[in-house]
């Protein structure tokens, strides 16, 4: 069934055109996940699907007695409200009357709020969009529509958001960058694209696959376009030999297809290497502690930073990450500890929010502020590897022309103007980033360049995020906030939550029947050596070949962490590569451990033999 149609519809914002007579439908249990460069209407779109904004042409018509709730990017409160009545709000029925208070109270602890007393306006950004997030699931509506509901969500709320959303029964449009999330919630992708909307019926995954065909059929279709027209260039080159109909047609053939427009090639926000050489000594943190409130974050964290470091900092919302980021730009101090930084480290702080705190080292955007200006404020020029770079073309590079370099701030998106920060913090040539939460707000296309850049950048990354994928994309290693603890973790987010689930899912008892039969089978293995300290054949065999075996593991594993940085923006090829690198793990260990035995055996019978 059909809930929303949009007809012909054009939409302009000041003087330019979001949307261009474009149409589409919204039908019944539809979970569509809509797509695009920042600034491009997004957020717009969504405006329009609900009414607070209008059409400048066209139509758009819904289903009667269509209910739908919206989760604004930046919700607001009425003043003074609860956080309760905050996600109370407007869910009363005759059906809820005694199950609605239990009901918010439970979608509140699974999202991390527990003070149901609060007042809203006392919290955090973070802490308000899950507010409203509760507020919108709990309704009881025909379509949701959720503009970045995952921003300020942690992994376990990611995960539980995405079970929700899967088994909801009713229609989902929503905007999000998080490529996983997309992946497997959405059955329908909608793509705006200069002006355009393009529909695909499939998830994430199927859309890249979908989409490099569209491009491809438009780009063929232009290359046949062009030979045509070559030949037609020849004809009237040769001059019309007489006024005759056929002459008239022919030429305005050749009218209409020189007045035809290719496909345009997207922009690519392009991001030249830029950072300062880094000397021996990088950042050194040792034994540091610190707590608000009589609650202690940091517990006795220490940690040396490497040249080329890719870090990733998880863990829930108020554990501490970004008092430890602060700590490290000191920006704040510790209670206890030191923290030891090189001479020549110049470190990039990319917050989490964009706040009007100077002396923090964050630089305020004041809404009359000129974009160009903003940008200048940092630096006139700065040094990248194709030479002396000015403001001005480094912000055409992040796709902010010349008309748009000379707007005010005020008028940018909410994600531009991340991206904008994003550009100002690269600007100051940093051999050290600090990205506070950086998928936040940023399309998908700014992320996909920017783990690019990562992976060619000459210094230390260091990444709080609870972007599952751009964890598995860009960071090395994993240090995870838990149970008052700070816990080291090889690889990605992907080899992390295997490597927690694995934890997790064994019990006490478990353990201890795993402790009883290897001590079983320990005895039994000594007892038998005792009384014949030699290798089997097949023992014998393994020994002489494990070694090579184990060699050739290390060289695969390698093989596949290189084609992973080469393929990160293979979504789909990623995906494999990492089900590879995993079992080649796995089955590392199992050898390492295998040989381990085998020597130490051989050691026995060697010894015995003496």
């Amino acid at each position: 069934m059909n809930l929303i149609n949009i007809e012909n519809v054009t939409k302009y914002y000041t003087d330019t055109p979001l949307f261009e007579n474009v149409s589409f439908t919204v039908d019944e249990a539809e979970k569509v996940g809509i797509i695009g460069i920042n600034g491009t209407g997004k957020s717009t779109l969504l405006k329009m699907l609900i009414g607070v904004e209008e059409p400048d042409k066209g139509s758009i018509t819904k289903a009667n007695h269509l209910v739908i709730h919206y989760l604004a990017q930046n919700p607001e409160f009425q003043k003074d409200m609860t956080v309760l009545g905050a996600v109370m709000e407007g869910n009363h029925t005759p059906e809820n009357e005694w199950s609605l208070e239990s009901d918010a109270k439970i979608m509140l602890q699974q999202l991390g709020i527990l003070e149901y007393e609060q007042k809203v306006n006392t919290l955090s950004g973070g802490q308000r969009k899950r507010i409203a997030l509760a507020n919108t699931l709990l309704s009881k509506a025909d379509i949701l529509v959720l503009d970045e509901p995952t921003n300020h969500l942690d992994s376990s709320m990611a995960d539980w958001l995405e079970e929700y959303l899967k088994n909801y029964k009713g229609a989902l449009v929503m905007v999000t960058h998080d490529r996983y999330f997309l992946d497997s919630v959405s059955n329908r992708i909608v793509e705006i694209d200069k002006g355009k909307i393009y529909s695909y019926q499939t998830n994430y995954t199927g859309f890249l696959e979908l989409k490099a065909q569209r491009e491809e059929m438009e780009l063929a279709t232009e290359r046949k376009r062009q030979s045509i027209l070559r030949v037609e260039i020849e004809w009237m080159k040769r001059g019309a030999r007489a006024r005759s109909t056929k002459q008239k047609a022919h030429i305005q053939r050749y009218e209409n297809l020189a007045a035809q427009k290719g496909p345009q090639q997207d922009a690519q926000l392009e991001l030249s290497s830029v950072s300062t050489r880094m000397g021996k000594s990088t950042i050194e943190l040792q034994h540091i502690t610190k707590g608000y409130d009589g609650k202690r974050l940091i517990n006795d964290f220490s940690y040396i930073f490497l040249k080329n470091d890719r870090i990733g900092f998880i863990g829930e919302n108020g554990c501490g990450k970004t008092t430890l980021m602060k700590i490290i730009c000191g920006m704040e101090q510790p209670d206890s500890g030191e923290i030891l930084t090189g001479q020549t480290i110049q470190i990039g702080y990319y917050a989490q929010e964009i706040q009007n705190d100077i002396q923090a080292g964050v630089a305020y955007m004041k809404p009359d502020m000129r974009v160009i200006d903003y940008i200048r404020n940092t630096a006139e020029y700065v040094q990248t590897i194709d030479g002396s770079v000015s403001a001005s073309v480094m912000l055409d590079r992040f796709l902010f022309p010349p008309e748009k370099q000379y707007g005010l701030l005020g008028r940018l998106s909410g994600g531009e103007r991340r991206r904008l920060n994003l550009l100002r913090v690269l600007m100051e040539a940093p051999n050290v980033l600090i990205l506070d939460e950086p998928t936040n707000d940023l399309d998908i296309q700014t992320l996909t360049i920017l783990e690019d850049y990562l992976d060619h950048f000459n210094g230390i990354v260091i990444a709080v995020s609870h972007d599952r994928y751009f964890l598995d994309r860009v960071v090395r290693r994993i240090f995870a906030f838990q149970d008052g603890e700070i816990r080291q973790y090889e690889g990605g987010f992907t080899d992390y939550q295997v490597r927690q689930q694995k934890e997790t899912t064994k019990t006490e008892e478990d353990k201890t029947k795993n402790t009883e039969k290897k001590a079983t089978v320990s005895r039994k293995t000594i007892k038998n050596r005792q009384e014949k300290l030699k290798f089997s054949y097949k023992e014998q065999k393994e020994y002489e070949t494990i070694e090579e075996e184990i060699t050739s593991l290390e060289e695969k594993l390698q093989t596949l962490e290189e084609e992973m940085v080469a393929n990160g923006y293979d979504f789909v090829k990623l995906n494999e590569l990492t089900i590879q690198k995993e079992s080649t793990e796995q089955l590392l260990e199992e050898k390492m451990e295998r040989w381990m035995y085998l020597q130490d055996l051989a050691e026995k019978i060697a010894q015995q033999n003496k």
